[in-house]
């Protein structure tokens, strides 16, 4: 940040002079660089102070940087999954007219694009059985966000308590909290049993306050939730929504969400058209029809031109800025729409029957590789007796922290839930390694 020229403004905010001292005035502030609190440290003086360098000997440098990265293999997974990618995915999403792709306002231009998104939103209505996708959310928890305040909004009856487990990750438990901050909504945390909700307490929790109930499958630890009719019976029985969460390729072998009575479901899309990037992700949010004024984002449509070809439009834009304004349903203001471009396309390679088999792999890979586990010496496996979906959690009676770290000297990374609690995930991007991984583990778990 350096000082503002109130000469000249800025073509992004075209303020005259005198609108800028009038607004200024009107705070009590002399400049603008007063509006910004930004350490003199890190503050653009305008100069970068970086040398300047050939392509190829930046080029080296990165090579010589890169190589001193540690060479692990991931065992890692508590929402982050890597599957293979297929090259397909990069040739094709990479086109210049996906690639340059801010938002499709303008249909007659970006009519490949929007059914693609179409495709996307389409995928996941056969896969979840509800009537209404939109086309991409920022992630998983910025999703769950929404459905909570979706929620608020289509309860018949005020409430304020939304019941999420005690096993949900952290960062989507704050992003959560974040979204219902300054509402009278509040998130209370439900008991688990071996894994998985703890039913009897989740039935003695909700009461008529009680607006959302979530529940994931598979849960954090890779468990397979049993009881997601019960919960949905609970939830339902008091007025409440029920919201699962869930991803794609989970989503092609497990239950249908439809079946079992969730009104949302919301997840990570992204284990499909792109590599672990632990943090960017596509967050999938889909609903009943009888919510979809209510959905956040927006939706792609298919319509009809006038020479009777069928056409594609954004439609129920319901963000708040050029449409809805103080009536706007959220306050997301893009989308994931490559990514979500990435994901269709990688389903679509995929088909069907290769979207479960891959799902199949993420059960019998980690049954298998869990046995074996098992078999060490000191580690006991898995910790819940329950059917588990790509990864799951392991005892040890030796501190779990110092064999995460002596694993990591022999070139593998995993999870130290506890004091005595490893996790390990397995896909077919690294399930090639369990082998070496075994053997690793039996000789630092002695």
């Amino acid at each position: 940040m350096t000082g503002h020229d109130t000469t000249t403004g800025s073509p992004f905010a075209p303020h005259t002079p005198d609108e800028t001292e009038a607004m200024l005035d009107a705070i009590g502030a002399d400049d603008v660089d007063e509006l910004f609190d930004i350490p003199e440290a890190v503050r653009f003086d305008g100069e970068f102070g970086i040398e300047q360098r050939s392509e190829r000997a930046v080029k080296r440098e990165l090579r010589e940087t890169f190589g001193d990265n540690d060479d692990l293999t991931e065992f890692l997974g508590r929402g982050h999954y890597d599957h293979y990618v297929p090259s397909l995915v990069d040739h094709l999403s990479l086109r210049s007219e996906f690639l340059t792709s801010y938002t499709q306002y303008q249909p007659e231009v970006t009519q490949g694009f929007l059914q693609v998104l179409f495709e996307y939103q389409s995928l996941l209505v056969e896969l979840t059985g509800l009537e209404i996708a939109n086309c991409s959310m920022y992630d998983a928890a910025t999703a769950l966000g929404e459905a909570a305040t979706l929620a608020s909004r289509v309860r018949a009856t005020d409430g304020h308590r939304v019941l999420v487990p005690e096993l949900l990750r952290d960062e989507r438990r704050e992003v959560l909290e974040n979204y219902v901050a300054g509402t009278q909504m509040v998130v209370e945390t439900v008991p688990s049993d071996d894994g998985n909700i703890d039913v009897e307490a989740l039935a003695d929790l909700v009461d008529g306050d009680t607006v959302m109930v979530y529940a994931e499958n598979p849960s954090v630890r890779g468990t397979v939730e049993e009881g997601l009719a019960d919960i949905a019976d609970i939830a339902h029985e008091n007025d409440a929504l029920f919201v699962l969460g869930s991803d794609i390729v989970a989503l092609s072998l497990l239950q249908k969400p439809s079946e079992v009575g969730a009104d949302v479901v919301i997840g990570d899309a992204s284990v499909l058209g792109l590599p672990t990037s632990y943090g960017m992700g596509l967050g999938l949010f889909a609903t009943r029809d009888s919510f979809v004024r209510q959905v956040p984002g927006r939706l792609v449509g298919a319509s009809e031109d006038e020479a009777g070809n069928r056409t594609y439009t954004l439609t129920l834009q319901t963000r708040e800025q050029h449409i809805r304004k103080e009536r706007a349903t959220s306050n997301i203001c893009t989308n994931q729409a490559w990514v979500a471009l990435r994901t269709a396309i990688h389903a679509a390679d995929l088909g069907p029957s290769g979207l479960v088999d891959l799902a199949e792999t993420c059960v019998t890979e980690a049954q298998d590789l869990a046995e074996r586990v098992d078999d060490i010496n000191g580690v006991g496996a898995p910790v819940h007796d329950r059917h588990h979906f790509r990864e799951f959690v392991a005892r040890t009676d030796q501190p779990a922290p110092a064999i995460a770290s002596d694993l990591e000297t022999k070139g593998f990374a995993v999870h130290a839930l506890s004091d005595h609690e490893l996790q390990i995930c397995v896909t077919d991007a690294n399930a090639r390694k369990a082998d070496d991984l075994v053997a690793a583990l039996a000789e630092v778990a002695e």
